[in-house]
């Protein structure tokens, strides 16, 4: 055996009369495996994050700067487009007013179809110029059966709403719409105004957002904001303000300004029909249908519109489960719709190549690609790494890259600034799933095609009916328990212990750190309602 040993490429120290010392054994096969393997992978990884977080950081800050200098000169839409209150007029009356149509798809809400069907009713505009149109996909009965109830109630008050069900769901909530704006009487109207099921806009919406596409014919979208009505009843819900309020008040902000372009978040907007049908109408061959509506709309030359001090209320998901399947639709589908779509960008004619640029390396690439795969792949996996294989070094600025970033980006929430810390631990466990979506998409394998409602539980409703807060189901392991979370949290945990027992990186502070966060999520504590005194 010593003979043998003795040309392999395991010392022959690891021997001793001829039995294999296994520990010595070990430590020389893992030496020569970082040497030969990981050590080469590991450095060509960390040059490919660290290239991904120099655009990154390039196009946030690039953007930030961009929604400072609109803050700081107070550009708003109505300087920049034509605007006008809408009136009667002495000879033609009510006609004056274009006719409006008003979508809301349903899914089983019932915790909130009375309340949403109430505040579209709502709307001050005459009544013989709007139209509301109740898009039920419920699979209960009963369900059905009170929303048809609902809205016989609203017709008897004189509202123009029609409800509408339909035999085949296919296509979810884009078939549904599409489904809609077949019906013989959108002939009449001239926009349509869409609202989930959950979105409770004020009476003046339309108001406000109507006049800037009759007197503007080229815009073909008016996007508004949405102010979250159940962001206080966990850490989880104020998390998700803090990044919906970056999206809302830099993304949309930068995009409506300088590009005339952004992503149609599928509800609280307003569309041209003309310009919808167009565009080709709704499809259903992702499930970021608002935002393949989008796509195909920005491709004709149509403008966009985003108007941020219009604000309609909504519930943000108030469980880690339905919030876990709203993230991976959100990062799933982009990316596949990036997949699609690419070559149809790089081919238009009808839009600048500046366009061309910005919507495929700075709207897809960069911001529903990269973002996502760098803050789990880097923060989670490859930094950890090089705590065990010293012979690869970070440099400073690449680790503290995004944490500065999510700072910056946690301006647009004041209040909850002093969250910022759990925010950033909290972004980094879900970039587990944002990132898995990712990959998803990209390849249009597995769930890319899911599409599961999120939950609405009416917490508008039940604080003004005052009723008491549904108390916490009792905890059931085996449903709570998230399997990927806590073997990430496992592997943040072990990385932590190498470092504090042989590393000098100093890294085990926000390894120890994370991997609390993971563990908090894999067991299932979070989005729990913690009710507020107020």
């Amino acid at each position: 055996m010593e003979s043998h040993s003795s040309g392999a490429l395991i010392p022959p120290e690891v021997f001793r009369g001829g039995q294999c010392d296994l520990t010595g054994f070990l430590g020389c096969l893992w030496q020569q495996a970082k040497a030969s393997l990981l050590v080469p992978f590991l450095k060509i990884m960390v040059f490919l994050c660290l290239t991904m977080l120099i655009l990154l950081f390039v196009e946030r800050v690039y953007m930030g700067i961009v929604a400072v200098l609109i803050k700081i000169f107070r550009w708003k839409p109505e300087k920049k487009y034509k605007w006008k209150p809408m009136k009667e007029a002495l000879q033609m009356g009510n006609s004056a007013f274009p006719m409006v149509l008003v979508q809301i798809p349903m899914c089983n809400e019932k915790e909130v179809y009375q309340l949403s069907i109430g505040a579209a009713c709502g709307l001050s505009w005459p009544t013989d110029r709007i139209i509301i149109q109740v898009l039920d996909d419920s699979t209960d009965p009963a369900i059905k059966a009170l929303k048809e109830q609902e809205c016989r109630r609203w017709a008897s008050r004189g509202i123009n709403i029609k409800y509408e069900i339909r035999e085949k769901r296919n296509g979810y909530k884009a078939g549904a719409l599409r489904d809609g704006m077949k019906c013989s009487y959108v002939k009449l109207c001239d926009y349509v105004v869409i609202f989930d099921a959950d979105f409770q806009p004020d009476s003046d919406f339309l108001h406000r957002t109507i006049p800037f596409l009759v007197h503007n014919p080229e815009i073909a979208l008016v996007q508004t904001r949405w102010k979250f009505v159940n962001s206080d009843e966990s850490l989880m819900t104020r998390m998700q303000e803090m990044s919906l309020n970056y999206h809302f008040i830099v993304e949309q902000e930068v995009g409506s300004y300088i590009y005339a372009f952004f992503g149609f978040n599928g509800t609280a907007g307003v569309w041209r029909i003309s310009a919808l049908n167009e565009a080709g109408g709704w499809k259903d061959r992702t499930t970021v249908e608002d935002l393949d509506l989008a796509i195909r709309a920005g491709l004709k030359g149509l403008k966009f519109l985003y108007v941020g001090d219009v604000e309609v209320k909504s519930e943000l998901p108030s469980t880690f489960k339905a919030y876990q399947h709203q993230q991976h639709r959100w990062s799933c589908g982009p990316a596949n719709l990036f997949r699609k779509v690419a070559m149809e960008i790089v081919r238009c004619k009808k839009v600048s190549p500046w366009r061309k640029f910005y919507l495929i390396y700075s709207f897809f690439f960069v911001q529903k690609i990269v973002i996502h795969i760098v803050m789990f792949i880097f923060y989670c996996v490859v930094l950890p790494a090089t705590t065990m294989i010293p012979e690869v070094q970070v440099p400073i600025w690449g680790a503290v890259c995004i944490p500065v970033i999510t700072l910056l980006n946690a301006l647009g929430t004041p209040r909850s600034f002093h969250l910022v810390i759990f925010w950033i631990l909290f972004e980094n466990v879900m970039s587990l799933h944002r990132t898995k979506g990712t990959f998803i998409g990209l390849l249009e394998v597995g769930r890319v095609n899911e599409w599961i409602v999120t939950e609405k539980l009416g917490r508008v409703l039940q604080t003004k009916s005052g009723s008491k807060v549904p108390k916490k189901p009792r905890f059931r392991m085996g449903n709570r328990l998230q399997v990927l979370e806590l073997f990430v949290g496992f592997y943040l945990f072990f990385c932590g212990c190498y470092d504090v027992a042989f590393g000098k990186s100093g890294l085990f502070i926000y390894l120890f750190l994370q991997s609390t966060a993971f563990f908090v999520v894999g067991f299932g504590h979070v989005g729990t309602f913690v009710p507020t005194s107020s």
